[in-house]
């Protein structure tokens, strides 16, 4: 709209301006042409010299200086601060016997012939190049202004009314935004135009049928891992009734795998879609609480736990709950994975604006790579690395396995760095 009036107001302000230095001129010829008709008059009704003499600086005096040319040459008048007139011009006069404009290095001569007596005389008068342009200046500014004062208003206008589609609908955009990243209860207020307005009802509705979808499919998937409970269980009796001691054995350590990942199934799926938008959490203070407290058990396993975390604060875009979830699961695969006696450490460093936590044993490791969720590598179904892969991608982050120093699995875990407000 802006630029479009833009070029309306161009195209208006362009032939405006040379309109009125073209009527400047014409008044300015005008006046110079009716001066020299009038003095005319008087050359043709006044035959004493004197009293022409006299009536030509009157002239002169009222309007445009005049000039009269004798057909002797002489001349009656004056131009003062300019070039003689020409005499080619002179001469045209008195041959076409018709009056006519010329410019000249000064401004602009109009001349009248006029037949006495004595011949043919020939009236000038002149207007100075400023007498032509004169008010053109001025008005060309208040053109100018008014043109520039049509534009900036238009730019407003448009501004405004920009704004009350562009701001519905960018609200709109975080909205989205906020419901991509997980913000289950980010909504829109609708506003604006009509259409924007039914849009944000529009993605209201879409948010509040999602919701409900996600959370009666995690339901459904709770209640079957609650029904898997019960036969798993009455297995878990059946092989107390093997008498092979060894297979008996595996049968119930089989079992008991299946039992541990149903029940992260169940709680995976009890866990609440979203907690908001996460505040930052310092991973060092967390790694730092969280190590003490599985200390105790390690303590009882023969095993020792080392913790390393920098002196400033690791922040990290997790939620506290989010970012206990994904240590515990790193530190209890180690203790359901690992023999007692098995030492471990946790650490955390800051560099490149990320945050590294570190989790590795001595173990026995990997016996491949592991493939995702539902891979038995190192005698886990995998469960716990899936979630973890889950909340690190989450939070902008990812996840790498490989062999420790130790002798045992390595799990590195990237966070972007996050800030503290």
């Amino acid at each position: 709209m802006a630029a479009t009036t833009s070029a309306v107001v161009l195209a208006f302000v362009v032939p405006l301006m040379l309109l009125v230095h073209g009527l400047a001129q014409d008044r300015a010829t005008t006046r110079a042409r009716d001066q020299a008709q009038g003095t005319a008059t008087l050359v043709a009704a006044v035959m004493d010299p004197a009293a022409l003499a006299r009536s030509v600086q009157d002239r002169s005096a009222q309007g445009p200086p005049v000039l009269v040319v004798h057909p002797d040459g002489t001349t009656v008048g004056a131009f003062p601060g300019r070039d003689p007139v020409s005499t080619a011009a002179v001469r045209r006069a008195r041959t076409e016997q018709a009056a006519f404009t010329q410019r000249t290095a000064s401004g602009l001569d109009a001349l009248v012939p006029v037949r006495t007596p004595e011949g043919v005389e020939v009236v000038v008068a002149h207007v100075t190049d400023d007498e032509l342009e004169a008010g053109v200046r001025l008005a060309w500014g208040l053109v100018l202004g008014l043109g520039t004062a049509l534009v900036v208003a238009s730019v407003l206008v448009a501004w405004r009314l920009g704004r009350r589609v562009t701001v519905p609908v960018t609200d709109l955009a975080d909205v989205a935004h906020r419901l991509r990243e997980g913000d289950a209860e980010a909504r829109a207020t609708p506003g604006g135009p009509p259409e924007t307005a039914e849009l944000g009802r529009a993605l209201n509705a879409l948010a509040d049928r999602i919701h409900e979808l996600v959370a009666a499919e995690r339901e459904h998937v709770a209640d079957l891992g609650h029904r898997l409970r019960t036969p798993v269980t009455a297995l878990r009796l059946d092989t107390d009734l093997v008498e092979d001691p060894d297979l008996g054995a595996r049968l119930r350590e089989h079992v008991e795998v299946l039992r541990r990942s149903i029940d992260e199934v169940v709680h995976e799926a009890r866990r609440p879609l979203v907690d908001g938008l996460p505040q930052p959490t310092d991973l060092g203070a967390l790694v730092t609480e969280r190590t003490a407290f599985w200390r105790a058990l390690a303590e009882d396993q023969g095993r020792r736990l080392v913790s390393g975390v920098p002196r400033q604060r690791a922040l990290v875009a997790l939620g506290p709950e989010s970012a206990v979830e994904l240590l515990d699961t790193l530190l209890d695969n180690v203790f359901a994975h690992t023999p007692d006696g098995t030492d471990a450490q946790v650490l955390v460093g800051i560099g490149g604006g990320l945050v590294r936590l570190v989790v590795e044993d001595a173990g026995p490791g990997l016996s491949r790579p592991w493939a995702g969720r539902g891979d038995s590598g190192g005698g886990s179904t995998g469960l716990g690395l899936a979630i973890v892969h889950r909340l690190a991608e989450n939070a902008g982050g990812s996840v790498q396995l490989t062999d420790s120093a130790l002798g045992g699995l390595r799990v590195e875990v990237d966070l972007p760095l996050a800030d503290a407000g």
